[in-house]
């Protein structure tokens, strides 16, 4: 989801219905604050989280939010669906509508998911250019051995979307049960690498995106807003 962005006067313009030319008229009087500073400057760029004022009327006040979820298995990732509960219905937040996904677990996944208002921090953790590790405990029925590891550190390529996966670490924790990290999210890329072994994946587990781990004391279904230093990571 993108941020909206705009200038200045435009949306003022828009918000109150006034032309272009009165706002011009209202920003040199001064009457204009963003963020508690007067401003001036038609083509300033405002975002939905900019505090704008109109001669002390608030015509713009967001906050942004940002939450951890502990995802159970059985809950779909989505905002609404017929058939299964989803994460919003799991959370208690007052603006819980305003929020999307941070990267979708499937229903059988279960672990760190991130909802936000944020479209621009939701866009830099996903995006494929910026290559944020994502770290994921998986549980398989077959045993797997060192030959695993080259396979993933290769890539593997996938017919259907005619690509090579990037590079993945992947760590023995025990014979059934392995930490596999990704810079990317394929559809299905775990399950279908493993698939190449014709290993079936038993129980998947997200742990971290980025610098951002699961709180180890949420419980399945509950959630938490992100520190500071959890934004910023």
């Amino acid at each position: 989801m993108e941020s909206k962005r705009a200038r200045l006067d435009r949306f003022i313009s828009a918000t109150k219905r006034v032309s272009r030319k009165h706002v011009r008229v209202l920003l040199a009087k001064g009457l204009v604050k963003v963020d508690g500073e007067i401003a001036r400057d038609i083509d300033q760029i405002v975002d939905e989280f900019s505090h704008i004022t109109l001669e002390g009327e608030v015509l713009q006040a967001n906050t942004p939010i940002y939450l951890m979820l502990h995802k159970p298995v059985g809950v779909v990732s989505a905002t609404v669906d017929d058939k299964h509960k989803t994460v919003i219905d799991l959370l208690s937040h007052p603006d819980k509508q305003q929020l999307h996904i941070v990267g979708r677990l499937d229903l059988n996944t279960s672990g760190l998911l991130l909802l936000t208002n944020d479209g621009r921090w939701s866009k830099r953790l996903m995006s494929p250019e910026h290559k944020v590790a994502k770290l994921y405990r998986v549980s398989l029925e077959n045993p797997i051995d060192a030959s695993y590891i080259q396979a993933f550190h290769e890539g593997m390529y996938f017919e259907f979307e005619d690509i090579t996966t990037l590079p993945a670490k992947l760590e023995i924790v025990d014979p059934h049960t392995a930490l596999v990290t990704l810079m990317e999210g394929r559809y299905h890329q775990i399950k279908r690498m493993f698939g190449r072994f014709r290993n079936p994946v038993i129980g998947l587990h997200r742990i971290s995106v980025g610098e951002i781990v699961l709180d180890s004391q949420l419980l399945a279904g509950q959630s938490r807003v992100l520190s500071t230093a959890e934004i910023c990571s």
